[in-house]
């Protein structure tokens, strides 16, 4: 038969740490937490190069299929513009608000009735074209206004809504083909981005395999190839 551990007993008697008094008024004090970052009310958030870098690498050949204009229809500050032109591209822009980047036409996307360009490329203000704020209404518009190719860096969750109509828009209207970017995308600057990104293309050239489907292809930051699967 064992002898009983003296470990408890040894933990009754030994003697308790002085709790200093600062400590006990700190555990009183409710908790606090990093204030978030204000949110641009327009929800801009500059695109890092590599983004539109890695993403152009891999679509170049199918865009200029289309042309060599393209339209960046929330410009912002240029930070995408400016990587479309050192692609070789020719860039019309558009933005409700002048952030600064040369020939910004000031101009609600809402009120062009066709689209100046054969090609669509943005980081859209994702308050418009998600299913809870915008109820895909800049999405809806965007294939409306006769472009051949559409692309658009998204949160790669975007496509998972079903709310407010959002299933029977993308039945009708799936992209045909999705890149998944494989790392994280800083778009603020605060080294710990919260999301995975996604590229949605609707491309008139290569129509979607089916209804509500599509393929998605995996995206790397130094563009190297991936395997494509059907959602």
């Amino acid at each position: 038969m064992n002898a009983p551990s003296a470990k408890s007993l040894f933990r009754a008697t030994k003697p308790k740490r002085a709790v200093h008094p600062a400590q006990v008024l700190i555990g009183g004090l409710p908790e606090q937490r990093r204030p978030d970052a204000a949110r641009d009310p327009l929800d801009y958030d500059p695109t890092p190069p590599d983004a539109t870098r890695a993403f152009l690498a891999r679509e170049l050949s199918a865009i200029r299929s289309h042309g060599r204009t393209v339209w960046e229809n929330a410009v912002g500050g240029g930070h995408m513009a400016g990587e479309l032109k050192r692609a070789g591209l020719d860039v019309v822009v558009s933005d409700v608000v002048d952030r600064g980047y040369p020939g910004t036409i000031l101009r609600s996307f809402y009120d062009f009735d066709t689209a100046p360009a054969p090609v669509i490329i943005s980081n859209p203000p994702y308050n418009q074209i998600n299913a809870r704020d915008g109820h895909g209404r800049w999405l809806s518009h965007s294939l409306a206004l006769g472009a051949g190719y559409v692309a658009y860096l998204l949160n790669a969750d975007w496509a998972a809504a079903r709310i407010n109509g959002f299933d029977a828009l993308l039945e009708e209207n799936p992209p045909s083909i999705e890149y998944l970017c494989c790392w994280k995308i800083d778009f603020r600057g605060g080294g710990s981005p919260p999301q995975r990104n996604s590229w949605f293309v609707w491309d008139r050239n290569r129509p979607a395999p089916d209804r509500g489907t599509w393929i998605r292809s995996r995206l790397y930051r130094d563009a190297g190839d991936g395997q494509g699967v059907l959602l």
